[in-house]
This record gives structure tokens, C-alpha cells and sequence, in this order.
């Protein structure tokens, strides 16, 4: 990243601001500015058409009272218009009573009857009045001799129920006051969209304060640059990244922990146990097992993990895969182990060595030949009995370095009875690992025993390749019988290069991930007994191979060839 600037230099540019806090709190005041005046402009538009149509509609309902009094037809047909006529008092009297500018009541031709000012009685009215002569009744904003006003006009008619107009009604409404009522209203208007502007800057000020918290008062632009680069290096390293939200869900994961995982691009936004489908690498990353440098196994790879909690709520996974290391480890412990016997042997070959050369000192020959013979034959006798009954050569071979090693640390290894598995194993690598695992296992709870003893069964039913291996160890509780399986469960000391505890969870992920099974038992002997099952673990058998092969034909030479040319 380039280093940020330094304060004080440059020019210093006026401008907008570059801050996720800023720009989004003038955005929102400037929302809530241009909605306070679009709503105080909507409501006070139709407000002054609101008022006079109320005023027009008081007059209106003034001129109807008015004209339904009895008093004024009668006056109109037996007086003069008069400042003291009968209509004048009975119009005055309603126009005091209702607040109105004027009332004046008009005979057929226009004439005034009644006026606020007497010395227009007896004038023809300045507005057209045809429209109420001809029994309309009429509303309208208009200006006369008093000014302008909010008018309202009936017809007159000379008796009820007659349709006869005798004159007309006229009520005006000052507009003075209709226009007093509107700007009444504006100070109390303009009071509530201020106070809702202040209200609504505060709630923007405070959301922005808390924008600015969470975004650590950056600039959009270093937001993205931070986006663009985080992306870089979570697709870039090689160790895997699980993030992880409050809920449990998956919120990322890199191309390396989806390779690690086994996961796709699909399990983002989906609940962790949901994905794994449970087990040891679902407890580790959601928290249920903690501490440092978890082991855990996912399919046939060894994981390392390390969970970091965060602020939300959540939490950040890191997986390392040690395959590779696990796997180097138990070399060197096998090739340990083998040096150990070696030297074991060299010490044993040294006093064969001694006693040979006493006999052939002793001119005993005949007894050296037979102390020869006796030595080579019970290691050929072993390996024979091995490949006789276990075909595939790498297995064969197994089975008789571990017996090697086994004797070197006083334990036998025998075969079982019935043992026969024929040189037809579609992987003898998983194989290997799974019989070598158990072996090891066994060896070290057998050694120091009473009669230490290691008996391996190999046997086919069909394609499937049933193990048992049984030691004189002092056995596996059966409280303990589910948890052995499990990654980083051991009562061995950690070796020096790594972790212990992983044997076992990949002899079991191995045979499930062939839809087999591992079990531990006890022996009725003493000791324990795994089991292992792999169904398909062996090839269709050739038909054309089993016919041509005669049926006592021994198999050694074929295995013993087959181990020679490798």
C-alpha cells in the first residue's frame, strides 16, 4: 500500500469530503432538508385553495338562511328599500350575527335592499347578478364596492316551494381574513417541518457517528483499495480462511480452505454444521473444542487450525494442511523405529557372528551348518508363511518389517487363521496405511506384556476386505471405545516433530470414505481388537487369470518374483 500522506504538506483543497462519516451526513441532511421543503411546499399549496373554498362555502350557507326567513320576501313585496326597512334590520341582523362582511338582499332587477353602508340601499349592485336571478346558486372569489371577498349567492323565491324568484341573496366573506388565516398557519407550519429537520438531522448525525466508528473514519477510496487487496491476499496465500458470522454462518471462505475443506463457492451464507455435516472440523471451527493448533482431519487430509474470535461476534478460522508433515512425521518414526531394530539386529548378527566362529574354531562344522541353517530358515520360514497367505506384495512386505520390528522390541506378530487376501487390492496404499496404523498401534500396547503377542487377520468376502487386529495390551475402555477414533486422542507422549492422535481418525475417515466402518472391541484373552471393514477394496477377479492358474500351484514363487522384481 503507498504510505498515507503527510499531514501539513501541500496545498490544502476545499472540496467533498473524502470521509464515509461526511459524505454520508451531508447526503442524508441534504435528503431530509429537500423532503422537509417538498412536504411544507404540498401542504401549503392546497391549503389557500382550502380556505377560500370553507370561506365561499360560509357565505353560501349564510345566503341560505338568509333567504329562507320568511320576513325578507314579505318586505320586498310591501316596502321601499329603506335604511329602516324590514330588510335592512332583518340583513343587518344576520350579517352582525355571522361575521360577514355584507349582506344584501336584491329585488329581480338588482335593486339593493340592504347594504352594510345605507346609502347604497336603493343602488343596483356593482356584480352580475343573472346567475341567482336565474336560480343558481352561485360561489365565487370576486370584487365589489367593499373589496375583495369570498362570495356566496341564492335566488330569492317568492314562496316555499315556488319557483318563482322574487330577487336574490348575496353574503360576502372579507378575504382580508381568509388571507390572515393562511399566513396564521405558516409560523406553526414552519415550526413542525423545523422541528422535524432537527430531528431528523440529529438521527443523521448520530447514524453517521456510528457509520464512522464502524468504518474507522476511512474514505470510501481506502475502502475499496482495502477490499481489492484483502481479496488479493486471501486468494493469494496458501493457508485457508473461514470466516465466520455471529449466527454460525459461512460469511467467507478462500480458494485454499475450499480446497482444504472440500467445499465450493455454494457453502457461503449456509450455517457451518449445515456444510460439514458435523463432526471433530465442525467443532473446531465453530468453538466447541478450543485451544491452539487444533489437529482435525477433513477426508484424507490433516488440518491444523487456529480460531480468532472478533468483534461482532464471530470469528476468523485459519487451516493449515499437514498432510504432507503428518505423513514425513510417521516416516520418521517408522525409520526410527527400523534403526532401532537394526541395531538390535546388528548386536543379534554379532552374536551369531561369535557363536558361528567358536564352532568353526572348535572344528565343530557340523554343528556351525546346522546353527547356520537353523538361523536362515526360521526367517525365510516367516516370510514364506507371509506372502503364502498375503499376495499383494507391498502388504506382504508390511506385515514383514513390522514383524521384524515387533520381535526387535519382544513382540510376536502371527498371522491369523483363515488369513488369505489375494493379490487383487484396488489401492494398496490406503491399505497399507490402515493395516501399518493398526500394527504400530498395537505393537506399542502390546510391548511389555506378559506373552506379547500381535495377531492380524486378512480376509476377502466377496470384494470386501475384512481386517482384524488383536494385541495382548492392556485393552481400551469401553467408555472409550467412540472417542479413540477421534482426531488427537491418544495416551502417547507428542513426539518431538509433531502431534499424536491421528492414526486412528485416518484408518476411520478411510474406511467410511469407502463406505466401510471401524470398530474396537476387547479380546476375551485380554487386549484389543480393531476391526476394520472396506468394501470394494478389491478388483474383479479375471476369469481367464482363474482358470488358467492350476489349483495347487503355490503361490509363494509368484509373490516372492513379484517382490523381487520391485
Amino acid at each position: 500500500m503507498n504510505a498515507p500522506p503527510t499531514p501539513g504538506r501541500g496545498p490544502r483543497r476545499f472540496g467533498w469530503p473524502q470521509r464515509v462519516f461526511s459524505q454520508v451526513l451531508l447526503m442524508q441532511l441534504a435528503i431530509i432538508t429537500g423532503v422537509t421543503v417538498l412536504v411544507t411546499g404540498l401542504f401549503l399549496a392546497p391549503l389557500s385553495a382550502q380556505l377560500d373554498d370553507q370561506a365561499m362555502r360560509r357565505a353560501l350557507a349564510i345566503a341560505q338562511s338568509t333567504a329562507a326567513q320568511p320576513g325578507i320576501v314579505e318586505g320586498l313585496r310591501t316596502t321601499d328599500p329603506s335604511a329602516r326597512g324590514p330588510v335592512q334590520s332583518a340583513a343587518e341582523r344576520v350579517r352582525q350575527a355571522t361575521g360577514a362582511e355584507y349582506v344584501v338582499v336584491m329585488d329581480r332587477r338588482g335593486v339593493r335592499w340592504s347594504h352594510p353602508e345605507t346609502d347604497r340601499i336603493g343602488e343596483v349592485v356593482s356584480t352580475d347578478p343573472r346567475d341567482a336571478l336565474r336560480g343558481r346558486q352561485v360561489m365565487e372569489i370576486d370584487s365589489g364596492t367593499l373589496g375583495r371577498s369570498a362570495r356566496g349567492k341564492v335566488p330569492l323565491y317568492g314562496s316555499p316551494g315556488s319557483t318563482e324568484v322574487v330577487g336574490a341573496v348575496s353574503v360576502g366573506i372579507e378575504y382580508d381574513s381568509v388571507r390572515a388565516r393562511l399566513l396564521g398557519a405558516i409560523p406553526g407550519l414552519l415550526a413542525y417541518a423545523g422541528t422535524a429537520l432537527a430531528v431528523g438531522a440529529l438521527a443523521a448525525y448520530l447514524i453517521s457517528r456510528r457509520l464512522q466508528r464502524q468504518t474507522h473514519d476511512l474514505a470510501f477510496s481506502d475502502i475499496s483499495a482495502l477490499l481489492t487487496e484483502r481479496e488479493a491476499m486471501l486468494h493469494g496465500i496458501r493457508e485457508g480462511v473461514v470466516a465466520l458470522d455471529a449466527a454460525g454462518r459461512v460469511r467467507l471462505l478462500n480458494d485454499e480452505a475450499q480446497r482444504l475443506l472440500g467445499l465450493g463457492p455454494e457453502a457461503a451464507g449456509r450455517p457451518l454444521e449445515e456444510v460439514l455435516d458435523g463432526g471433530r472440523t465442525a467443532d473446531v471451527l465453530t468453538g466447541r473444542v478450543v485451544g491452539d493448533d487444533l489437529l482435525t482431519v477433513r477426508g484424507s487430509r490433516v488440518l491444523l487450525a487456529n480460531r480468532m474470535p472478533t468483534d461482532d461476534g464471530g470469528a476468523v478460522v485459519t487451516l493449515r494442511d499437514r498432510t504432507e508433515l503428518e505423513r514425513l512425521g510417521r516416516e520418521l518414526d517408522s525409520t526410527t523405529g527400523l534403526i532401532d531394530a537394526l541395531r538390535a539386529q546388528d548386536h543379534e548378527h554379532a552374536n551369531r557372528l561369535h557363536t558361528l566362529l567358536g564352532l568353526l574354531e572348535l572344528e565343530m562344522h557340523e554343528d556351525a551348518m546346522e546353527f547356520v541353517t537353523e538361523v536362515v530358515g526360521v526367517h525365510r520360514a516367516t516370510a514364506e508363511q507371509v506372502t503364502e497367505k498375503v499376495q499383494d506384495p507391498l502388504l506382504a512386505a508390511l506385515l514383514v518389517g513390522k514383524a521384524t520390528v515387533a520381535a526387535e522390541r519382544g513382540v510376536s506378530l502371527r498371522l491369523a487363521p483363515g488369513t488369505l487376501l489375494p493379490d487383487q487390492v484396488v489401492d494398496p496404499r490406503e491399505l497399507v496405511t490402515v493395516v501399518g496404523n493398526l500394527v504400530d498401534n498395537a505393537t506399542d500396547a502390546a510391548a511389555g506384556s506378559d506373552g506379547a503377542l500381535i495377531e492380524v487377520g486378512l480376509r476377502a468376502e466377496g470384494r470386501t476386505v475384512v481386517l482384524r487386529v488383536r494385541d495382548s495390551g492392556r485393552g481400551v475402555p469401553p467408555d472409550q471405545h467412540a472417542r479413540i477414533f477421534t482426531e488427537g486422542w491418544t495416551t502417547k507422549d507428542v513426539p518431538a516433530h509433531g502431534k499424536r492422535g491421528l492414526g486412528l481418525a485416518l484408518v476411520r475417515r478411510l474406511a467410511e470414505r469407502q463406505g466401510g466402518s471401524a470398530t474396537v472391541s476387547g479380546a476375551e484373552e485380554g487386549g484389543a481388537v480393531f476391526t476394520v471393514v472396506l468394501p470394494e477394496a478389491l478388483a474383479e477377479p479375471d476369469p481367464e487369470s482363474a482358470s488358467a492358474a492350476p489349483d495347487n500351484s503355490a503361490t509363494t514363487p509368484r509373490a516372492a518374483t513379484r517382490g523381487d522384481n520391485r
